[in-house]
């Protein structure tokens, strides 16, 4: 679970940014950040992250195996302990593409094992299995030995979500995971992610209401850094337009149909494994 209380975030001329956001994501919801751009849905992603430091307020994370975490002021060991726990989606997927699709994926566990490990021996292959088994949740097994760069960008993201579910975290943190991605395929990744919050909870950042509405469980509108709606996912148009002002128009748009077939890349295989990456990663899945 996790608990933000009262973060803020100034400018040295004491303007606010975050000015006072509070919430709470349980296990079982999905919950959808909005607001227009500038609004600080990211920025209060990356405070509770640690990758911005929050002049004020809490953010505490209490994790599965009990522990619980103060984010916004654990440092050092604390915030290495924090991060392993939660599994961070982003829009540019933040993947090595010169290395195949699985071993992306068991990069999301390399915090948990020891470096020496990481550099002489890798994964085990029950590891191995436990990244392919990701990979089968996202429907992207099949390309498992595939380099990662000659997917499409649905594809990696896709490759994005198993490396987070491999990770085991406590709660998922998704920053704008559909921006870049045309409707065909935004719509594939929101129901590889609504899933998830059934055993884990997601907060994730957006900027479709569309989809929100069709697929978060509650949604968290910020305006001006402070929180102006927290409730049902489904917005009437006036809200939105309280929400977004003059940029509404710009982020509505139609949601589209499903396809039938999970996405899949028709281009050609490239590259071979870089084996110049000594024991980073693991074994070939069998």
């Amino acid at each position: 679970m996790l608990n933000v209380e009262q973060l803020t975030k100034k400018l040295p001329d004491g303007r606010a940014l975050l000015d006072g956001i509070s919430f709470r994501v349980a296990r079982g919801e999905f919950v959808g950040v909005l607001g227009a751009s500038g609004a600080g849905k990211s920025l209060t992603l990356r405070c509770i992250l640690g990758l911005t430091q929050a002049d004020a307020g809490t953010a505490t994370l209490q994790a599965n195996d009990g522990q619980t975490f103060e984010l916004t002021t654990c440092k050092g060991r604390c915030q290495r302990e924090a991060r392993r726990r939660m599994g961070v989606i982003f829009q540019g997927f933040n993947l090595v593409k010169r290395l195949r699709v699985i071993d992306n994926v068991m990069i999301g566990r390399l915090a948990q094992i020891h470096p020496l490990r990481s550099w002489l021996y890798g994964f085990t292959d029950a590891e191995a299995a436990e990244a392919l088994e990701a990979l089968r949740r996202v429907k992207m097994e099949k390309y498992a030995d595939r380099i990662t760069g000659s997917l499409s960008g649905g594809e990696m993201q896709r490759v994005a979500i198993a490396r987070a579910v491999f990770q085991k975290p406590s709660l998922y943190l998704a920053d704008e995971p559909i921006a870049s991605l045309d409707p065909s395929n935004s719509l594939a990744i929101m129901k590889l992610l609504q899933p998830l919050a059934k055993e884990t909870p997601v907060l994730g950042v957006f900027h479709q209401p569309e989809m929100t509405a069709r697929f978060c469980t509650r949604v968290i509108a910020i305006k001006h850094g402070k929180i102006v709606y927290d409730g049902n996912p489904v917005l009437s148009h006036a809200q939105l337009e309280d929400i977004y002002g003059d940029e509404l128009m710009q982020v509505l748009r139609p949601t589209p149909a499903l396809p039938p077939e999970p996405v899949s890349s028709s281009r050609p295989f490239v590259g071979q494994v870089d084996e110049a990456a000594p024991g980073l990663l693991a074994k070939q899945a069998t």
